[in-house]
């Protein structure tokens, strides 16, 4: 098995993703997108920014809206236990030779900002304001109805490299892909949560953000919107589904935000509490890893993605590929 065993005892405890901070072109378009067609709840605004929570999040913020010359990604934010783990994480990622800084965060407290070692921007915190609940307030439930962030897909030019890293810090791996000729990874799906995936890695230019991820109750909420977005000016940001994965047995819509960020709309996938679940293996070639039921996914799905704030790209050596649809 080419992944890694799960290291039980990581330097430093994280709990969970947390947040994504999206630079955006057009922040009106933008809001138009994932607060009135999406269904997020906006939780503060001001000039140049707008942060947003999905339905059952009582943190203050899982999305941040940017406003910026140029659409990218400004940082991905994880959680952590306890704030001994932020000090712990510092030394971690000193040791390693990579940046540190303590930065100021609106709603949140001491935040760490680093970056892994490949340049995604990562940034790490324990506290985060604290909002009323408003999972039974049903009547600001719309578009999709997004309980909550699920998990980032990054592109990786080193899928190997990614899920050693990942491992060292504590992420489990639940699923990956092999390719039988080189016996490498192309893609893996590595947790925190007792999810499938907090994080995932996909073969290719890299780093760039793939998609990320939103939980919602049924699958029937997929069929909604894309009912809503068929009807309301949206239909071209359709990109791929609705379908069920094979890899992760997930129920899943693919649609893209103005500026072309990929969001994925998810729900159905499985508990992978036990710290001594064994990974699923998956071969490249088989047509139901994508989708259970066989279809292949568009060329854009394995070719698109968003560049992160200050990364430099590189070409993965593994040329190796799925099926694609024509």
């Amino acid at each position: 098995m080419p992944v890694p065993d799960p290291i039980l005892y990581p330097p430093f405890n994280i709990l969970r993703l947390s947040h994504v901070e999206y630079r955006v072109t057009d922040l009106a378009r933008s809001r138009a997108f994932y607060v009135d067609t999406l269904g997020l709840q906006v939780t503060h605004e001001e000039p140049g920014a707008l942060y947003l929570r999905a339905m059952e999040e009582r943190g203050h913020h899982c999305i941040v809206l940017r406003q910026a010359d140029r659409a990218d990604i400004g940082v991905l934010g994880f959680k952590l236990f306890d704030e001994p783990d932020l000090d712990k994480a510092e030394a971690f990622f000193k040791s390693k030779g990579l940046p540190t800084e303590w930065v100021e965060r609106p709603f949140m407290g001491r935040t760490l900002r680093t970056r892994d070692p490949w340049g995604i921007p990562l940034e790490f915190y324990v506290k985060m304001d604290r909002l009323p609940v408003i999972t039974q307030k049903y009547a600001l439930y719309r578009g999709v109805k997004p309980l909550r962030i699920d998990h980032f897909n990054m592109f990786s030019s080193d899928v190997d490299g990614a899920v050693a890293f990942y491992n060292e810090i504590g992420f489990r791996t639940t699923e990956y892909t092999e390719d039988d000729e080189t016996g490498k990874v192309w893609a893996a799906w590595m947790h925190r949560k007792g999810g499938v995936h907090d994080v995932a890695f996909t073969n290719g230019r890299g780093p760039r953000l793939h998609h990320t991820a939103f939980w919602v109750p049924n699958p029937l909420n997929i069929i909604d919107l894309l009912d809503l977005m068929a009807t309301t000016g949206w239909v071209g940001n359709i990109e791929r589904g609705p379908g069920r994965h094979g890899i992760s047995n997930a129920f899943f819509l693919y649609v893209r935000d103005p500026d072309g960020h990929r969001i994925e709309i998810y729900c159905s996938d499985y508990q992978t509490v036990d710290p001594d679940l064994e990974p699923i293996r998956w071969d490249l070639k088989d047509p139901q890893r994508q989708t259970l039921w066989g279809a292949p996914a568009p060329r854009s799905w394995f070719e698109e993605g968003s560049t992160f704030e200050g990364a430099d790209m590189a070409e993965s050596a593994l040329k190796a590929q799925p099926i694609i649809a024509p």
